[in-house]
């Protein structure tokens, strides 16, 4: 799957291309042969969510290089750009001496052909749903020679993905979760959507789960006819907050959401959008959203 280059008006659709690249799988590419685990390898990450799983691992000090779309932890704003998400600059990477760039996706599939011209080793650690983060810590605690620490925020992880699939287990009403990625035009993620599966992590059913689709448009039409029970919004609104706006939107009123002021907004969207280690924090968040309702 390659990002997709719909930007909208700019901010919008550069986010919805965004999530597609982030939402793209988690595991590392067989046939790979392991790096020499008492090395230090120079790594640039070509994806935000690669970036935030190499500093919670505590191998913040092998990144010599992010993209311009890398900015969690903090500490990312220090590691020089070698270009924007999915389309590394050849020659800023020439320039690092990377031993290995570790991407999601590319914009241009040649740019990994490109990037091994140069002499330097490529890796695809991906993450596509919140089961695949665990193996992507781990994948990259064996690149960074941080197994120990990958090993242990991997079992927190599978343990706190457990204790909410227990919980779900016990639940007897599961609300409809319309999640909102942008307005104009409507977005939101279908079935195989990464916040399909933190919805249904936070004991949620989905709205967008009638299509078999990570994100498309949609019509306000059809959310009104689906009737969700909780409506939260992943963005910000110039004019308005995007909670006011949507309680104020034509022929929605009648949405239970509307009806009972379960409308919500001023996330920090890449919890929800963004694959990482900070998933349980964002399944928290949507579970606190759900049992208000």
């Amino acid at each position: 799957m390659r990002p997709v280059s719909i930007y909208k008006s700019i901010p919008a659709l550069l986010l919805l291309a965004s999530i597609l690249i982030l939402s793209a799988g988690c595991r590392k590419a067989d046939g790979r042969a392991e790096p020499n685990q008492e090395a230090k390898p120079r790594i640039v990450s070509l994806a935000p969510s690669v970036t935030e799983m190499i500093f919670a691992i505590g191998a913040g000090e092998h990144l010599v290089g992010r993209t311009t779309a890398c900015d969690w932890p903090a500490e990312a704003a220090r590691v020089p750009v070698a270009g924007a998400f999915g389309r590394p600059s050849m020659e800023m990477l020439a320039a690092m001496h990377p031993d290995i760039v570790i991407d999601v996706d590319l914009e241009e599939e040649q740019s990994g052909s490109k990037i091994r011209d140069l002499g330097i080793r490529t890796e695809r650690v991906i993450c596509k749903t919140p089961d695949d983060i665990p193996g992507a810590l781990r994948a990259l605690g064996k690149l960074t020679g941080h197994r120990r620490q990958a090993d242990s925020l991997a079992a927190v992880i599978e343990k706190g993905l457990g204790g909410f699939r227990e919980k779900n287990l016990r639940r007897t009403v599961r609300p409809l979760v319309y999640l909102e990625i942008w307005d104009d035009p409507f977005w939101t993620g279908g079935r195989d959507s990464y916040t399909s599966a933190l919805i249904s992590y936070a004991g949620g059913r989905n709205i967008g789960d009638a299509v078999r689709k990570e994100y498309f448009e949609i019509s306000q039409e059809w959310v009104i006819e689906q009737n969700p029970d909780v409506i939260a919004c992943m963005y910000m609104s110039k004019e308005t907050t995007a909670a006011a706006g949507v309680m104020q939107r034509n022929g929605w009123r009648h949405i239970s959401a509307v009806r009972h002021k379960n409308v919500f907004d001023g996330f920090d969207n890449s919890l929800f959008l963004r694959p990482g280690p900070r998933v349980l924090e964002g399944i928290a968040q949507l579970e606190r959203l759900i049992e208000k309702k």
